[in-house]
């Protein structure tokens, strides 16, 4: 087996969930994190940690688990797995933040083995604005880019474009937002052994806070109005459409009997449904639904 057993990668993910807190904690400069531990009954347990109310986050959470047991039938029979035990770990964020200048943004690594050997991460981090800014997304697009090369030269291109089909709501015909990268049943090969593939994973994790408290520092002093709330909260809107209706990681969590509040801590505080909201054209929300597209090259747009 490989040098890092599933209990090492385990406690690495909690360093980093600790190293990610205390950062948005400093960024926010007001809300602390509260946190809950729990138990699985099938096996395993996390720590969920919620924050709210801050200076500029509104809602968000930075959850741990590590699960253990017998793998369910509904898994088995979408992932194509021969029956064995099963061991998952990972760290799962949603952050809302209150000021609509400032994105919303998502960050999830995972580990998952079983018992007859197979095993395999996974993870990805995408930017959900409320209003698209061509240079941040650049900014974001170029981090992701810088951490991608070190592990491979040739993995952003094909991780975004994950990220592109992945993060997309198709009755919607939108993205989620400007898309990020995303990836799943990275195993060692010859090019990559075990331990960089969980070195790239790490680094996505630590690469996490020093986005995120970049985008708090830049954007939460931006002024705003009641009409930029309204859309805010439409957009938020389509988030939940996305997490409730097309997300892997949410169908998972419920299929494995997960708990349901450390699932669902990815909802915003509040969102909202208009019938037929058609932005006015020319407005700031037209243009930003009008770069709710796939293959975007933001890096160069």
């Amino acid at each position: 087996m490989h040098k890092i057993s599933k209990e090492q990668i385990s406690e690495e993910f909690k360093t980093i969930q600790d190293h990610i807190c205390s950062e948005l904690e400093a960024g926010d400069g007001k809300a602390k994190f509260h946190e809950d531990l729990w138990t699985r009954e099938a096996g395993g347990g996390g720590r969920t940690r919620i924050i709210k109310n801050g200076n500029i986050i509104s809602k968000g959470g930075v959850a741990f688990s590590a699960v253990h047991g017998p793998t369910p039938d509904k898994i088995l029979k979408k992932l194509k797995l021969e029956q064995a035990d099963f061991f998952a770990t990972g760290v799962s964020i949603v952050i809302h933040p209150d000021n609509p200048m400032v994105p919303i943004i998502h960050m999830n690594i995972r580990y998952f083995e079983m018992s007859n050997g197979t095993y395999w991460f996974g993870g990805g981090i995408d930017l959900t604005p409320h209003y698209v800014d061509e240079e941040d997304a650049k900014f974001f697009h170029q981090q992701l880019k810088d951490t991608c090369d070190r592990y491979d030269s040739n993995c952003y291109e094909k991780y975004k474009k994950w990220a592109d089909d992945y993060f997309y709501l198709p009755h919607r015909e939108e993205t989620r937002g400007i898309g990020g990268i995303f990836f799943d049943r990275l195993t060692a090969t010859e090019e990559h052994s075990f331990e960089a593939t969980f070195d790239f994973v790490k680094s996505l994790g630590y690469l996490f806070p020093k986005i995120y408290c970049y985008f708090m520092a830049k954007n939460a002093a931006l002024p705003f109005t009641d009409e930029h709330k309204k859309w805010q909260a439409l957009r938020r809107g389509r988030y939940v459409e996305f997490n409730l209706v097309w997300d892997a990681g949410t169908k998972f969590g419920l299929d494995t009997n997960g708990r349901t509040e450390s699932i669902l801590m990815s909802m915003p505080p509040q969102a909202e449904w208009e019938y037929m909201s058609i932005p006015e054209e020319q407005s700031d929300e037209a243009k930003t639904l009008s770069l709710l597209k796939k293959d975007i090259d933001w890096i160069n747009y």
